[in-house]
Order: structure tokens, then C-alpha cells, then sequence
């Protein structure tokens, strides 16, 4: 059920109170039937006591009307009695009482009950017997009164209704307090809903009203997902300030040249300057591509585009992407691997991205003195260790962390100042991570990741 909350909480509860209730209803059946046969078995004795009491005042005379209306009315219905001697005779009553299922009763016994059938209808019989004087004789008399079945029932169904209306009333009154508790329990959570509603779309503050202790858990989630969704535009809104700020210059320096075209005095000039347009140009859309793909990365949300890799083969074949460009500046490019087969779990374009942003970064930055850059590939407690080192200029300790940010340069350079950013990105959205080392001579970064298969 996806609907109401508070419809679901009424109906949890109420329903297993309508489930108990025929249990219970059945339960007070059975205990007014009980309660009935003890209250008349009772009254049967009683009545029987009252007759035999009678009958000696009398003489063996019938009972009296007065006695037998008062029997009558504390039994809730006609009493019949029969009153036989010693000698077996009558003494007075009705002539053929209801035979019990066995002609003796037993003996030592002064009473006994049995179940019978008077005339067709069943009946509930007490037989006792009694040592009095009736009529100058003295004996075992035995007195035996009856009762129709029919108004013991009709009193037990009176006291299993009166028990049953009780009960509904009950659970009636139950369904409305829970009702009313349930609207009343959940008013915090209307009340947080219209707090929120009324905020404005730019308002992502967390939530710092008081809630019940079983909301806190929601609010806590919603205050994370606000400050993430802050954290993202903050972030966007930071990418769009950078990339407009540093694209002006490239697209100034396009329309400088653009201009100069124009007015130049001569066709060779126009095409020298039209070279310039094209490698700036170029340079503006090197940079343009670095920061989509740096927004890219930071905006991946999960592991969706993820795979299993054979780490070793994606950098191979990305290193020899680059072997041209190296071997026409006179670097060799070389890479080892420890062994085939090291797998990780990732995108592979992003990790390409990644492996292709700090080859670039070492051939760009690496200075005239660049002659070697050397890419490894190993494993180490159940990660994947990358390593590039040159042996070019290096960078100064103290400006690591400068290179480390976004368009951060050592010293000014053709570079996007990307590379090592972009790459500290991926690393982080696998799981992993990136470090910069200082050598003696050149230069060394450190990317890790997991393995999928250690």
C-alpha cells in the first residue's frame, strides 16, 4: 500500500482488532453458555431445596402458588417438580418426570444433574434426595425438578450480546482514538512538509527544526542530499566562472589574430599569421575539451558506465597513442608491467583520459632536458599502482600543491594546467587516489586504484 500513511497505520492497526474480535466474541459465547448452566444448575438446587421444604410444610400438598410463581421468577422460566416416597409412590407433582440416561443414581450421592428430553423438548434435570417427614412418614424422599433448555439459552445469548455490544463499542472506540492519535502522531511530518514547501527553490540550508526521533534518520538524509546539491552548483557554478575566465584570453588572442589577417599587407604574411590562428585555435580547443572532460568526470554519479578492465592492455594501447609525438621530440616512451592481466573494475574512457592527461602532462611540462618518460604498472595489497617519471625539469616542492589545483602552473606554460587535476578526479571517483613525488631529478606522480581481482 503506497497510499495514505496515515490510512496505513489505521488499517495495521485495526485490522488485526477486527481479526481478534470474532475470537473474542466466540470466546464470550462459550463463558455466557457456562456462566448459564452454573447460575441455573444452581437455582435448580435451590428450587429443589424449596420444594422439598414446602411439600413437608404442607403435607405432601402440592406447592403453593405464591412459591411456585416466586421459583418461577428466579429461575427466569417454568420449573416443573415431582416428589416421590420412600415407597416409591407419588407424593405430589407432575406424574411422569424426565428419566435420567441411568435408572440408579449413585450411590453416597444427595444430588445429581443429567440432561434429558420432556415431552420432545430437552430439559435440564436436578434429582435429590432428602430424609424429611411428609405426612407422618419419615424417609428418603426424592424430589426431582426441571428446566426447559430453551430459557437457559435465550439467557446466555442475552449475556453473550450484551458482552458482544460491548465489545464493538469498544473496538469502535478504539478506531476512533486511533484514528485521531495516528492524525495527531503524524503532525510533525505535515508540519516538516509544509516548513519545506514553503522554502524557495534557492534555499538548500539544512533542516535544523526539531522531529520525532523516527524522522530524524529522513531529515539527516535530506540535509545530506541538500548539501550535496549545494556542493554541486557551488561546483558548476565555480567551473563556469574558470572556464569563462580562462577561455577570454585564447578567444581575445583568436580575434587578435583574426584582425591581424585582415590587415595584413602582403599573402605571405596573411598565411603566417593564418598559422598562428590555427595553432591558437587549436590550443583554445585542447583547453575547451580538458574542462568538459574535467565536468564530466566530477559530475558521474554511481558506477553505471563501469566495467571490468585488463588494466595492462589500456595503458599499453594509450601509451602507443603517444609513441609519434614522443619519438618526434626526441623522449623515449617506454612501459613496464610487473604482469598481464591486472583488472579493475571502471570506464575505461575516463581512465584513458586519465593515463593520456599525465603522459601529456610530462611531455608538455617536462622541459628542454626531457628525455625519457617511463610509465609502470604494478600491484601492491590488492591495488593497482601506476607510475609516471621523467627525467625533465621537475617541479619545486613547494609549488606541488599549486600544480595539484585547477589551471595551476608551476611556471607559465602552452598547458591547460588540467592534467594533473582531471586525473586526480578519475582517480577518485574509482576509489583510488593520486600523489606527486619529487625525485632528484625529474618528475613523478602515483596513481592507485582497486582491484577488482587482487
Amino acid at each position: 500500500m503506497t497510499g495514505s500513511l496515515r490510512l496505513r497505520l489505521f488499517l495495521i492497526i485495526v485490522i488485526p482488532l477486527m481479526a481478534l474480535a470474532p475470537v473474542i466474541a466466540g470466546w464470550r459465547i462459550m463463558v455466557a453458555h457456562q456462566t448459564a448452566e452454573e447460575l441455573f444448575d444452581r437455582t435448580l438446587l435451590f428450587t429443589a431445596l424449596a420444594v422439598s421444604r414446602d411439600v413437608a410444610l404442607l403435607d405432601g400438598d402440592a406447592v403453593q402458588l405464591e412459591t411456585q410463581r416466586l421459583l418461577d421468577d428466579a429461575a427466569g422460566g417454568p420449573i416443573r417438580y415431582h416428589v416421590y416416597g420412600p415407597d416409591g409412590g407419588l407424593v405430589t407433582g407432575y406424574a411422569v418426570p424426565p428419566l435420567p440416561p441411568t435408572r440408579r443414581m449413585p450411590k453416597d450421592t444427595a444430588f445429581a444433574y443429567y440432561d434429558a428430553r420432556y415431552k420432545g423438548d430437552p430439559v435440564r434435570v436436578l434429582r435429590l434426595n432428602d430424609v424429611t417427614t411428609i405426612a407422618g412418614l419419615t424417609g428418603n424422599f426424592t424430589v426431582t425438578v426441571w428446566q426447559y433448555h430453551a430459557v437457559r439459552n435465550a439467557f446466555a445469548w442475552q449475556l453473550a450480546l450484551r458482552s458482544i455490544i460491548v465489545i464493538a463499542g469498544m473496538i469502535a472506540a478504539v478506531a476512533l482514538l486511533i484514528w485521531f492519535g495516528v492524525r495527531y502522531g503524524l503532525k510533525p511530518l505535515t508540519d516538516l512538509e509544509d516548513a519545506i514547501s514553503r522554502r524557495s527553490s534557492e534555499d538548500l540550508s539544512p533542516i535544523q527544526r526539531r522531529v520525532p526521533v523516527e524522522t530524524r534518520g529522513i531529515v539527516g538524509r535530506l540535509n545530506t542530499l541538500f548539501g550535496k546539491v549545494s556542493e554541486t552548483l557551488e561546483a558548476q557554478a565555480a567551473f563556469i566562472s574558470d572556464a569563462a575566465h580562462q577561455l577570454r584570453n585564447p578567444i581575445a588572442g583568436l580575434r587578435a589574430l583574426g584582425e591581424s589577417i585582415r590587415s595584413a599587407p602582403d599573402i605571405e604574411t596573411a598565411r603566417s599569421r593564418a598559422d598562428d590562428l590555427v595553432a591558437a585555435a587549436a590550443q583554445a580547443g585542447r583547453l575547451a575539451n580538458k574542462l568538459l572532460t574535467l565536468e564530466r568526470v566530477r559530475a558521474e554519479n554511481g558506477q553505471k558506465n563501469h566495467a571490468e578492465l585488463d588494466l595492462s592492455e589500456l595503458v599499453a594501447g594509450t601509451v602507443a597513442e603517444f609513441q609519434e609525438q614522443a619519438a618526434a621530440a626526441g623522449v623515449g616512451l617506454t612501459v613496464k608491467a610487473t604482469r598481464s592481466g591486472i583488472g579493475v573494475r571502471g570506464d575505461s574512457v575516463m581512465l584513458r583520459e586519465a593515463v593520456k592527461n599525465l603522459i601529456d602532462n610530462a611531455l608538455v611540462h617536462g622541459g628542454p632536458g626531457l628525455s625519457r618518460v617511463e610509465v609502470t604498472l604494478s600491484e601492491n595489497n590488492g591495488r593497482a599502482v601506476l607510475g609516471f617519471r621523467d627525467d625533465g625539469r621537475g617541479v619545486a616542492a613547494g609549488a606541488i600543491p599549486k600544480i595539484l589545483s585547477r589551471f595551476g602552473q608551476a611556471e607559465p606554460g602552452p598547458g591547460s594546467g588540467l592534467g594533473l587535476t582531471i586525473a586526480e578526479a578519475v582517480a577518485g571517483k574509482h576509489g583510488g587516489s593520486l600523489s606527486v613525488e619529487k625525485p632528484r631529478r625529474g618528475f613523478s606522480v602515483l596513481m592507485t586504484l582497486p582491484m577488482s581481482r587482487p
